[in-house]
């Protein structure tokens, strides 16, 4: 994206280009309350060690992604009476889910925001890192929409662009199936679509201890600067914004 810089008209005088859209990361997050979050993985491991997960996993996402600069990170709230609880971090600015389903309460934040490209992913994904976020936005400078697809037949981000007109793509999708991109996709038929990498979500205990050193306390507040250049080497990033 350009950044924001003078022009000269036919007079001379000065004249400021239009800023440029800023990217906006918009993480879906439930309040972590026992027995109301995490519910497939409490059957295996207790409401303790799920609640414990969700609250974790939260703070290590926000953690990762709040503090790059290179876009606002956002966290949308459910239920929506739980805007002003305490177990969220701070610093990080909160909206409200609202009312409906997962697919209305997506479009309803695709639709809410200023104009520009904005990816919204969950909480249940502990492996997601900067890298990811911003190979995801770079991807929209030839795509309209962007995925990262998920082990189980779903997705952990979807990103669009959101320039003239919004898409509408999360209607009549079977949540927490493996149906749920295929029939995100199949409304998606005359829109230029990528992917970036495929990650698991922790919903079983398998994926839990799997990703054990991915997520709580372990998880560092900042990545260090030779780890974030190796990894956006690697996946041939943008440099990072200063």
């Amino acid at each position: 994206m350009r950044a924001i810089g003078c022009r000269f008209d036919r007079q001379g005088a000065p004249r400021r280009r239009a800023a440029p859209f800023r990217c906006r990361v918009v993480v879906m997050a439930k309040a972590p309350v026992a027995g109301a979050v995490k519910t497939r993985l409490a059957r295996a491991l207790g409401v303790a060690n799920a609640t414990r997960f969700a609250r974790h996993a939260t703070a290590a996402l926000l953690q990762r992604l709040a503090a790059d600069p290179r876009w606002q990170t956002i966290l949308a709230v459910t239920p929506d009476v739980a805007m002003s609880r305490r177990c969220w971090p701070r610093g990080v600015i909160r909206v409200r889910q609202g009312n409906g389903g997962l697919g209305c309460r997506m479009q309803r934040i695709m639709n809410m925001l200023p104009p520009g490209p904005v990816a919204i992913i969950g909480t249940d994904v502990p492996s997601v890192m900067p890298a990811h976020i911003a190979l995801a936005f770079r991807r929209l400078g030839h795509d309209q929409a962007v995925f990262g697809r998920a082990l189980d037949g779903g997705y952990w981000l979807v990103a669009m662009r959101r320039r003239a007109s919004g898409l509408k793509a999360f209607a009549n999708v079977r949540w927490s199936s493996e149906h749920a991109l295929a029939d995100t996709l199949a409304q998606l038929r005359n829109v230029t679509v990528g992917f970036i990498a495929t990650l698991s979500d922790v919903d079983e205990a398998s994926a839990f201890y799997a990703a054990a050193d991915q997520f709580g306390r372990r998880v560092p507040c900042r990545s260090s600067p030779a780890t974030t250049a190796e990894t956006e080497n690697r996946l041939k990033l943008p440099p990072r914004v200063a």
